[in-house]
C-alpha cells in the first residue's frame, strides 16, 4: 500500500499551494465545481472527506447543510492550513492516511475524495474500507486524474504542429496498469493507473451501484480567456465517479 507524503514536501507544498490559489487554475474552473454537482443531499449527514488538504471543501460541505465532517489527510502541512484556515464547529479533521480508514470506527452517510485515489496503491482495499465505513444507501462520490492521463509512461502528452498547436494527445500504454512515476513540481511522483474496467468493475464488485460519471471540461468561454485549456477538447484531465451502497 502505498504511504506516499508529497505534499510534506517544502518544495512540492509551496507549488501547490500556488497552484490552488489560482482562481483560473483547472481544481477550480472545472474539478471543484464538477465534485460539488454530485453531491447528494448532505443535511443532517455525517461526510468522510478522504484526502481533505486544506479543508476547502469540508467547509463546503458544512455549508451544504451537513452536521458533521471529519477530514482526514496524511500530510500535516495540509492539515496545518485547514485548522488554520478552514476550522469551524462541526468540521473535525484528523491525520490519517487513506489506507488506515479501516481504523475508523465511525460510520458515515457520504464519503467524499478529491484527487487523491490514484495515489493508492491498492484500490480493492480502498472501495471495500470505504463500503465497510459507509451507512447502508450512503454515497461514495470522488475524482481522479483521468486514466487517460494516468496510461503514458512518459511525459510525450501531446502531438503538435509548426505553430505549437496541438494536434492529438498521445495515448500509449492504456491497459498496462500500475505504478508511474511523473514529474509536477518535483521528481519522482508515484501514482497508479487503472483502466475505466477496473475502476467499475471493483467498485460494482464490492457492493456499490453506480450512479453517475463526469469527464467535465472548461467551458468555451474559460477556453478563450486561457488557450491551454483548449487541450481539453482532446483529453479531459479529471474522471468522477458517483456510486451508492
Amino acid at each position: 500500500m502505498s504511504e506516499q507524503n508529497i505534499f510534506d514536501n517544502q518544495e512540492f507544498f509551496d507549488y501547490y499551494r500556488a497552484l490552488r490559489n489560482n482562481p483560473m487554475s483547472a481544481n477550480n474552473v472545472v474539478e471543484k465545481p464538477a465534485l460539488f454537482s454530485l453531491a447528494p443531499d448532505l443535511k443532517g449527514k455525517t461526510v468522510l472527506d478522504l484526502g481533505c488538504g486544506y479543508g476547502e471543501h469540508c467547509v463546503g460541505f458544512l455549508n451544504l447543510g451537513a452536521a458533521k465532517v471529519v477530514g482526514i489527510d496524511i500530510s500535516e502541512k495540509m492539515l496545518e492550513v485547514a485548522k488554520n484556515e478552514n476550522s469551524a464547529p462541526g468540521i473535525e479533521y484528523l491525520n490519517i492516511s487513506m489506507t488506515d480508514i479501516s481504523e475508523i470506527t465511525e460510520k458515515f452517510d457520504v464519503v467524499f475524495s478529491s484527487l487523491a485515489v490514484h495515489y493508492i496503491e491498492d484500490f480493492d482495499k480502498l472501495v471495500k474500507d470505504v463500503c465497510n465505513i459507509l451507512n447502508d444507501g450512503g454515497y461514495f462520490v470522488f475524482s481522479q486524474e483521468h486514466s487517460l492521463t494516468t496510461a503514458l509512461t512518459t511525459e510525450d502528452y501531446w502531438t503538435k504542429d509548426a505553430d505549437d498547436e496541438i494536434l492529438h494527445y498521445n495515448l500509449t500504454t492504456y491497459t498496462q496498469e500500475g505504478e508511474r512515476k511523473v514529474s509536477w513540481f518535483v521528481n519522482g511522483i508515484v501514482k497508479y493507473h487503472r483502466t475505466f474496467s477496473t475502476i467499475i468493475n471493483t467498485l460494482t464488485g464490492a457492493g456499490f451501484k453506480l450512479e453517475q460519471m463526469l469527464e467535465p471540461v472548461p467551458s468555451e468561454d474559460i477556453m478563450n480567456q486561457i488557450p491551454n485549456y483548449k487541450r481539453y477538447i482532446h483529453k479531459p484531465d479529471f474522471l468522477f465517479v458517483k456510486v451508492r451502497k
